[in-house]
């Protein structure tokens, strides 16, 4: 079988180079300026946009929550007593964030809560 003449000799070595540079391009401008992503990065994005809106969501009902206790007055002038890094650790503590039995964002959800509970937000 015969090839044809663009693919034979320099001509084809040259096609060929273009070819890979057109890809290597093309890839370099869809990922860098045309928001192309991969799938695992749009993944990570979804799980972490989706973790933030249940934070969202579930921030005041622990507010309601810590509100609601009894001594909560008491509480809440101890919260205000601890450094703003250890809120979160405070509400933890309390139960208040706590919404079932293993809740990966329980952490920040007790971040969020002790936030609108400081001074100034509640």
């Amino acid at each position: 079988m015969n090839m044809p003449e663009i693919l034979q000799g320099e001509s084809g070595t040259r096609l060929l180079q273009g070819a890979a540079i057109g890809a290597i391009a093309t890839m370099i401008v869809g990922f860098k300026f045309l928001d192309w992503s991969l799938a695992s990065t749009v993944e990570k994005t979804a799980q972490d946009r989706s973790q933030a809106a249940v934070v969202a969501a579930l921030a005041p009902i622990c507010v309601t929550r810590f509100q609601a206790a009894s001594g909560a007055a008491d509480n809440l002038t101890a919260l205000n007593k601890e450094s703003s890094w250890n809120r979160g650790s405070f509400i933890k503590k309390g139960g208040w964030a706590q919404f079932t039995a293993h809740s990966a964002s329980e952490s920040e959800l007790a971040d969020s809560c002790a936030t609108l509970l400081s001074p100034g937000k509640a």
